[in-house]
C-alpha cells in the first residue's frame, strides 16, 4: 500500500509562486509514474503535470508549460510541483496521485492512477 500527503498550498496573489510537495510512505515512489492534478469547484478534475519513474519525461497541461516544473527524488520518497507566475485560474485543490504501471508511460485519465492523496487548496487571488 501507498499512502501520499500534499503539503504548501496556501492563499497568494497572481504572479505568486508556490511549491507543492507530496510525501510518500509504505512503498517506494521509483516504482510508479507520479502526478499532479487539480480539481476547481464544480469542474472535472484534470491532470496538471506528470512525471515518469526516471524522472527522464515529464507531461504538462496547456495552461501551466512555461510556468509549473514537476519534479521527483525517488531516494527521498518526494515529488514536488513548483508553480510560478499563478493566476486566478490556477485555483483548485491539487492532489499527488501514483500510477503502477508497469510500462512507465504517461496517461491523463485521473481513473488510470491508483493511489491519491487528501489534497490541498491553492486559491489565486487577482
Amino acid at each position: 500500500q501507498l499512502q501520499l500527503v500534499e503539503s504548501g498550498g496556501g492563499l497568494v496573489q497572481t504572479g505568486d509562486s508556490l511549491k507543492l510537495s507530496c510525501t510518500a510512505s509504505g512503498r517506494t515512489i521509483s516504482n510508479y509514474v507520479m502526478a499532479w492534478f487539480r480539481q476547481a469547484p464544480g469542474q472535472e478534475r484534470e491532470i496538471v503535470a506528470a512525471v515518469r519513474r526516471s524522472g527522464t519525461r515529464s507531461y504538462y497541461i496547456d495552461s501551466v508549460k512555461g510556468r509549473f516544473t514537476v519534479s521527483r527524488d525517488n531516494a527521498k520518497n518526494l515529488v514536488s510541483l513548483q508553480m510560478n507566475s499563478l493566476k486566478p485560474e490556477d485555483t483548485a485543490v491539487y492532489y499527488c496521485a501514483a500510477d503502477r504501471r508497469t510500462d512507465d508511460t504517461i496517461v491523463t485519465p485521473p481513473e488510470s492512477y491508483d493511489y491519491w492523496g487528501q489534497g490541498t487548496q491553492v486559491t489565486v487571488s487577482s
